[in-house]
């Protein structure tokens, strides 16, 4: 059988890619929004940014692409950068939220 990346594979590589600015991870900051694996081996990421004219959306989107393209098997990703449902602070980790305020 086959090898497929599991969710929690992709998650854990995402953890990984930081916020320059906030220096958190996108997973934790809430900006992850979905992943899915299929079984032809690509990855879609659903995610958003903190703020539309956020000053290093491409820094975000390539980093995120580079540490789930680093995972075991994967031979695509895409990234689809969405606006809808809108950002706030109470998407972060508990833990991530309660450092801010």
């Amino acid at each position: 059988m086959e090898y497929l990346l599991t969710k929690e594979e992709v998650y854990k590589a995402l953890e990984k890619v930081l916020d320059p600015e906030l220096g958190v991870d996108v997973v934790n900051l809430g900006l992850i929004y979905d992943a899915l694996v299929n079984e032809d081996h690509s990855v879609y990421i659903k995610m958003t940014l903190t703020t539309p004219g956020c000053p290093l959306h491409d820094t975000l989107i390539n980093g995120v692409k580079t540490a789930v393209q680093s995972l075991p098997t994967v031979k695509k990703v895409e990234v689809d950068l969405v606006w809808e449902p809108e950002w706030t602070p109470e998407k972060m980790s508990p833990k991530i939220r309660d450092m801010f305020m």
